[in-house]
């Protein structure tokens, strides 16, 4: 096949790794390669291509990296299936970098308030009796966890885990999944006992009473105002207090 060769032969600007990547991703979107099959050995795709081995493994570093196949050391790399929770991980290799100060926690945090306040008011107009009743089950699960702090973080992301899952887009619980990995170094730094779980318990109650009871607008309220009351334990992860992201959150917005 020279479909490569003609393909380094056009593009001189674009380093041949590049090229070699973009053939391989149009091989595997076109079916080509399918799920499961082996790419091909590293010495045809010099050949193929015309480039060097440096190139080749630059290429198949690319592909793992954007998720499109798994390698293992002595094998040939396998294609496989991209879903939204890799797709997902992907992106947390970037965000890792940015919430390391208060300004990038905020911006992660806002998009989280902005997000699980649409949620609330979906789940309040649109929740089944089943979605309802999971949301009861998580939320007792959490009151029985006030004062374990490990389990109550873990129950505490079981409640807002089915906010996420109500709608049935298969995005949303992937976003949550992120969410509570991008945070979870500041929920364990934060110091607090069985009155700030009593309060965080309050919080999810509200939001369950007013979903429940068909109310989009409270329900949304009271998502904002129980994760604005969260963030003010987060703003206390970091040592520099005096340093305020340029916007603190409003329960009212």
């Amino acid at each position: 096949m020279d479909r490569g060769v003609g393909l380094l032969g056009k593009d001189q600007v674009g380093r041949r790794s590049d090229v070699v990547t973009a053939e391989l991703v149009r091989m595997i979107q076109s079916g080509d390669l399918q799920v499961g099959d082996r790419l091909p050995a590293e010495r045809e795709l010099m050949h193929r291509y015309g480039v060097s081995r440096s190139a080749v493994r630059e290429a198949i570093a690319s592909l793992a990296n954007r998720g499109l196949v798994m390698t293992r050391l002595g094998h040939r790399p396998v294609v496989r299936k991209l879903d939204y929770e890799i797709a997902i991980d992907k992106v947390g290799n970037l965000v890792g970098h940015l919430v390391v100060d208060r300004d990038g926690v905020w911006n992660l945090f806002d998009s989280r308030i902005f997000l699980e306040a649409a949620l609330a008011r979906w789940a309040a107009g649109h929740a089944r009796r089943d979605d309802i009743e999971e949301l009861r089950a998580a939320l007792e699960a959490n009151r029985r966890a006030i004062g374990n702090s490990s389990q109550f973080d873990e129950t505490d992301a079981d409640f807002h885990a089915v906010l996420y899952r109500i709608p049935g887009n298969p995005i949303y619980p992937v976003v949550h999944k992120a969410y509570v990995e991008w945070l979870i170094q500041h929920w364990r730094s934060m110091k607090r006992g069985a009155d700030i779980d009593q309060m965080n318990y309050a919080g999810h109650e509200a939001i369950f009473d007013a979903i429940a009871a068909r109310d989009p607008d409270s329900a949304e309220e009271a998502l904002r105002r129980h994760l604005v009351a969260a963030w003010e334990f987060v703003r206390s992860t970091f040592a520099n207090r005096s340093q305020v992201p340029g916007q603190r959150p409003r329960a009212d917005a």
